[in-house]
């Protein structure tokens, strides 16, 4: 297909105040159907769940249908996807949840690479369950993370290993299949945080191996929650903290006090927005989304080589992101300068591409980069050429500087 970007970045009304966004990694810009899916939901008739009236229909029918958008994005079942606040809460929950079954002398596997929130939740419950925590590193010279990095530290006590499957930080993206196949073969758990990955590239959750895997839908055009896709058997075995009126139930016993029916209906939506990057696509919404992401993809790729060019021919920068397997997502520091300066002067000329850390703080550090990290510019499929060709200009006018 022709990848139509006019007509796409007409549907964001954000992209009117003339920002040029590499904040994608961060969350994305919310698109008109999107907008308007909440905003109907919120119009008509909305009430607790049930079968009664027309808003305990309503709601219903929303949690029903986007369950199941959210299997068909992710390969995964209807019956395993559960709601939370996000990722982040659903990962403290599950950790605490999980570890019941640990015991002193059990070790769970966190790795260097990986988000805070992928990291911390476990870490804590580890030292509340008396488990050992063992760290898998990953190249600071390349950004890669291998399957050998993470059976370097597993053994027959291991319980859980959890990994990204992208870097929010530089992007790499690790060979998750090959690592969950390791883990299993330990006899332990994986636990995918897919955050960043979701919206750059499909997902199959079974292929790759993930036991569970998070993921927010304001990452792929969606609002602010967490999703979590586990196998219903799995998620059977598990018993969550829970109020005693409420449902046992699974996935619902996962799911603690009132949805947000309105932020589902907009996360159904974003779905169905991903599935139509395609014009020319058929077949089933799981069909039509793989179209999109090849699309995507080679969307993004093209504006990758613009950028990766223009910043080569650019002095006293340091890109940090290197693995041969990334998403579209660079960090740079700067030879004498700090990112958090190049932050600001970028913002003043309508360019929005931050710094920090990005809560990916062992990542910084064992890169070198300390708490401060780098600037982040993150490709988002409503970039162009133009948006690139903005950056690089004020990137060359920021060095110049003083």
């Amino acid at each position: 297909m022709t990848y139509d970007i006019g007509a796409l970045r007409a549907q964001f009304p954000a992209l009117g105040a003339g920002t040029a966004h590499f904040d994608g990694p961060g969350g994305t810009q919310t698109p008109r159907p999107v907008i308007e899916a909440i905003s109907d939901a919120l119009a008509r008739p909305l009430s607790i769940r049930g079968r009664m009236t027309a808003g305990e229909r309503n709601a219903e029918a929303i949690v029903t249908r986007t369950r199941q958008a959210l299997a068909d994005l992710l390969g995964a079942d209807p019956a395993g996807i559960v709601f939370g606040r996000s990722a982040t809460q659903l990962t403290y929950d599950f950790s605490r949840t999980l570890a019941r079954t640990w015991a002193p002398g059990d070790e769970v596997v966190v790795t260097r690479l990986d988000h805070d929130a992928n990291i911390r939740p476990w870490v804590q419950a580890a030292a509340q369950a008396g488990a050992t925590v063992r760290w898998a590193d990953f190249d600071p010279a390349t950004g890669e993370l291998t399957a050998d990095d993470i059976r370097a530290v597993l053994s027959p006590r291991t319980r859980l290993v959890a990994v990204t499957a992208a870097s929010n930080l530089i992007g790499t993206i690790p060979p998750v299949a090959a690592i969950a196949d390791a883990a299993h073969e330990a006899g332990a758990l994986t636990y995918v945080d897919g955050v960043h990955r979701t919206a750059h590239a499909p997902v199959d959750v079974e292929r790759l191996g993930a036991d569970f895997f998070v993921c927010s839908p304001y990452k792929f055009f969606g609002p602010h929650h967490g999703v979590l896709a586990a196998r219903p058997e799995l998620l059977e075995t598990l018993r969550p903290d829970k109020l005693l009126p409420s449902t046992d139930a699974v996935p619902e016993r996962f799911e603690l006090g009132t949805l947000p029916y309105e932020f589902l209906a907009g996360t159904q939506a974003a779905v169905d927005f991903l599935a139509g990057l395609d014009p020319a696509a058929a077949g089933t919404r799981r069909q039509r989304l793989a179209a999109a992401f090849t699309a995507l993809q080679e969307h993004e790729r093209t504006l990758r080589a613009q950028l990766d060019k223009g910043l080569s021919a650019l002095p006293d920068i340091r890109v940090h992101s290197r693995a041969a397997d990334r998403t579209p997502t660079s960090l740079l520091t700067f030879r004498d300068r700090s990112a958090a300066e190049a932050y600001g002067f970028l913002a003043e000329r309508g360019v929005h591409a931050p710094a920090g850390s990005f809560y990916a703080i062992e990542a910084s550090r064992r890169m070198g980069l300390g708490d401060t990290g780098g600037l982040r510019i993150g490709l988002a499929p409503y970039n162009d050429a133009e948006d690139v060709e903005r950056l690089l200009t004020g990137l060359a006018e920021f060095l110049t500087s003083r």
